[in-house]
């Protein structure tokens, strides 16, 4: 009976919704790593985008202006890594913050000497336990090239991996991904991308876990072939976890066969 009604309403919201499949299309065009999704996967990647942002509240800070342009930019690419997984996977908080550009933030820690130190940085994106997202516009306008940097990317990658906690690269896991795998797979590749950085992979993912799985699903989802030079049992763990396989679903489009998620 609640998958009816879920269905019911969702179908209601997307019949209501403002944008046609023709605005989806234009708001698309521009971000290279839809380029090897097929037309089945875009018209379902259009439909749930339109349903995150029923979801969502966006807000606009240092007076930047939220237009629909904005709101389809950030739906499309936040709802990437959950194609396949729903939106439920983004539960649990409702707002989105964008900032016209580079913001700035302040931390407190206590060192082990008991000082309280306060430290000020400036960020292109944040994601919040339990709280908002927030982005920097400039930096999501540049998210939409094919170079492995996709700050929308990295930030909702965190959103899932907070579903069980403070982000530490572990996410939840579904049934198609065997959790000791992941376990092994991602802490090997971490540990060795700490002493062994990789031309072209941002080196931030050193940071710590939580980082290595938010910049490597950057790099999965927009040079996939990348990843699979360097880190190929990643590739595979992340193509598990995320249910989609980049290098397939391009080889399908440059073929003009239409892929479809097995999974």
């Amino acid at each position: 009976m609640l998958a009816k009604l879920r269905k019911w309403r969702n179908n209601r919201i997307l019949a209501r919704s403002p944008y046609t499949n023709a605005d989806w299309k234009r708001a698309s065009v521009s971000l290279a790593a839809f380029d090897r999704l097929s037309d089945d996967q875009l018209f379902r990647l259009y439909q749930l985008a339109t349903l995150f942002i029923h979801e969502k509240n966006f807000s606009g800070a240092h007076e930047f202006e939220i237009t629909d342009a904005v709101k389809q930019s950030i739906a499309l690419q936040a709802c990437l890594p959950i194609l396949e997984l729903g939106l439920d996977w983004y539960a649990g908080w409702s707002s989105i913050i964008v900032y016209p550009a580079e913001f700035r933030t302040e931390s407190t820690f206590v060192d082990e000497f008991g000082v309280t130190h306060t430290e000020s940085s400036h960020r292109s994106g944040e994601a919040w336990l339990r709280g908002p997202v927030i982005l920097s516009w400039i930096d999501v306008e540049y998210g939409a090239s094919n170079d492995g940097y996709n700050v929308v990317i990295h930030e909702f990658v965190h959103k899932l991996d907070m579903l069980n906690g403070r982000a530490n690269g572990f996410p939840p896991m579904h049934s198609g991904v065997d959790k000791d795998a992941w376990t092994g797979l991602m802490s090997a590749a971490f540990d060795d991308f700490q002493v062994n950085p990789r031309e072209g992979l941002d080196q931030y993912g050193a940071t710590d876990p939580a980082e290595f799985f938010a910049v490597m699903s950057e790099v999965f989802f927009e040079t996939p072939q990348q990843l699979v030079d360097e880190y190929p049992n990643v590739y595979d763990i992340l193509s598990q976890f995320f249910c989609q396989s980049p290098l397939e679903q391009s080889d399908a489009a440059d073929s003009g066969v239409i892929y479809r998620s097995g999974y």
